[in-house]
């Protein structure tokens, strides 16, 4: 197979170009999370108020010891019907990026810049109040640290694999994150689906 040339660069699709700029990094766990968590907890009360139901600190860095992507993934579960329109203005004037997954309402990113990562990367996933399997899967981990380690072992072989596609990336661990997902929620029953 000829090696791409490399006037082709502006054909990559945008999957394609988001990948380079943004490629899966795994790094050691750090107890900055912790921190960088809290700090972004405080700020996103303040901003949402009284419309927040529960806020979580969830993905690998939620788990001590675990590598990750460098990434605080924060779920914020808001009352039905919040208007998140001045909500969203506040938070892009803050430097987040807004995203709309399937499965969440609205997301909010930061950390993206034109030309890479700039700064401590944050996902905040928006949702209304659940039974969210991520909080599971968590709480499997932090409960049992031989798991969380095959978890890390298993995100450092797909690292290789899908260095420069995140989507790729998350799809390849579907299959174990949920297998641990079902397990947690046998040992927990239904310790997340508490009516407020």
């Amino acid at each position: 197979m000829a090696k791409k040339a490399f006037s082709d660069v502006m054909r990559e699709s945008e999957a394609e170009r988001l990948g380079r700029l943004y490629p899966i990094i795994l790094a050691e766990y750090t107890p900055d999370y912790v921190q960088a968590y809290q700090q972004e907890k405080d700020f996103l009360l303040s901003v949402f108020g009284d419309a927040v139901l529960r806020i979580s600190h969830i993905g690998s860095t939620a788990v001590l010891g675990l590598i990750a992507k460098p990434t605080i993934d924060i779920l914020l579960e808001i009352q039905t019907n919040t208007d998140l329109t001045d909500i969203t203005k506040r938070l892009t004037h803050a430097g987040y990026i807004v995203n709309r997954p399937p499965m969440d309402i609205i997301t909010y990113i930061k950390g993206y810049g034109e030309n890479g990562f700039e700064g401590q990367v944050y996902h905040i996933h928006v949702r209304e109040f659940a039974d969210h399997g991520e909080l599971y899967f968590r709480d499997y981990l932090l409960a049992h640290p031989g798991i969380a380690k095959e978890y890390g072992a298993l995100k450092q072989k797909l690292q290789h694999m899908f260095a420069h596609d995140r989507d790729g990336y998350t799809e390849a661990k579907g299959d174990f994150v949920s297998r641990i997902t079902a397990l947690a929620r046998e040992e927990f029953k239904d310790k997340y689906n508490r009516k407020l």
